[in-house]
């Protein structure tokens, strides 16, 4: 769904958020612990400057957000 200027809602498949890192990764056993932008739309991975940065997000598994059709971000490290 499209809400606007750049503004979308993502959702295909149900997401488990956690606002603490240390729990998304027990819950996450075998997969990898991203943080996900409900505002942008995107999630980043360990290592990235936004990662676990803002109000908007929280620490998701990896599959959780791909299948709820979320995309990697593209900024790399920075």
């Amino acid at each position: 769904m499209v809400f606007g200027a750049g503004a979308t809602e993502v959702s295909a498949g149900p997401l488990t958020p956690f606002r603490d890192e240390a729990q998304a990764q027990r819950y996450c056993a075998g997969d990898k612990v991203v943080w996900l932008d409900f505002r942008k739309g995107l999630y980043y991975a360990k290592g990235l400057k936004r990662y676990g940065k803002g109000f908007d997000g929280s620490f998701v598994c990896l599959n959780e957000a791909r299948d709820s059709l979320y995309r990697r971000s593209l900024l790399g490290l920075r």
